[in-house]
């Protein structure tokens, strides 16, 4: 079985993908929803919430795990691989995120160099992009802005509001004035303003969005590593599990990604 950690409904952007990609495989996703955003917590609070959380897989069962959370993936993605996976009862035990998937797209895809991201107040604190796409090629400028008001809207499913596309505007002003060509959703939750980020940015600003770009990473990871693909269960066996309301878990996810859920399972992280 696969896990897809996520702080909320956002995950589902790339649990999505994947499933369509890789259908026969079994996924467990978890949806840290009480505590959403992550963005707006302290580095250290968002590696104490997906430690938790890798615990919890792990003790599932789960050997592979993928963080769908930028936030995570960008803050504590890094500790909690030093932490798990550097001793030898842990060498079978895979955790990935969706940030390099992403910005290696970005990287083959931008024509002039200049390529913007948003995300949350801690992904863009952080500079990780930044610093992950100057790697591959230094003479990229990269252009960041926080969204923090966009997670807590499309939680409330208020992200198709008036509102939300009026306060979207502002936040990608900086970016239009820096005339970029290519843009990173550098939040799992930013998909589902897809329309609204292509509508405002115009039709010459290629999105990234990291669902893609991580279920054909995943693809290729499991084709290059048949000891973790042959441990994986093919059942096409779908669980998920919230930390907050189930029943609002399953309307959103059947609203908005069209795909009929059980009840998910409610837990505590701690």
């Amino acid at each position: 079985m696969i896990g897809i950690f996520d702080s909320g409904y956002g995950g589902m952007t790339v649990l999505k993908p994947i499933m369509d990609l890789l259908p026969e495989y079994d996924y467990l996703y978890l949806g840290d929803n009480a505590r959403a955003p992550y963005g707006n917590h302290s580095p250290e609070n968002i590696q104490r919430f997906s430690e938790q959380a890798i615990n919890f897989l792990f003790d599932k069962g789960i050997i592979l795990i993928i963080f769908a959370c930028n936030t995570a993936s960008s803050t504590a993605l890094r500790y909690i691989q030093k932490k798990y996976l550097n001793g030898n009862l842990e060498k079978n035990k895979k955790i990935l995120g969706v940030l390099i998937p992403a910005v290696e797209k970005a990287v083959n895809t931008t024509k002039i160099n200049r390529i913007g991201v948003v995300g949350t107040k801690a992904t863009i604190a952080s500079r990780v992009y930044e610093k992950e796409i100057t790697k591959i090629n230094k003479n990229i400028k990269v252009v960041g802005s926080a969204c923090p008001l966009l997670v807590p809207f499309i939680e409330e499913g208020w992200h198709n509001k008036p509102e939300a596309k009026s306060i979207l505007k502002k936040y990608l002003k900086p970016l239009k004035t820096n005339n970029i060509d290519t843009l990173i959703l550098g939040c799992t939750h930013y998909p589902l303003m897809k329309n609204d980020f292509q509508k405002i940015m115009g039709n010459k600003v290629k999105i990234i969005s990291s669902g893609e770009a991580t279920a054909e990473s995943l693809k290729d990871y499991l084709k290059r590593h048949p000891e973790i693909e042959k441990k994986i269960t093919k059942n096409k066996k779908r669980q998920f599990i919230t930390t907050d309301n189930p029943q609002r878990f399953k309307r959103f996810v059947e609203k908005h990604f069209g795909i009929k859920i059980s009840t998910p399972e409610k837990i505590t992280l701690n």
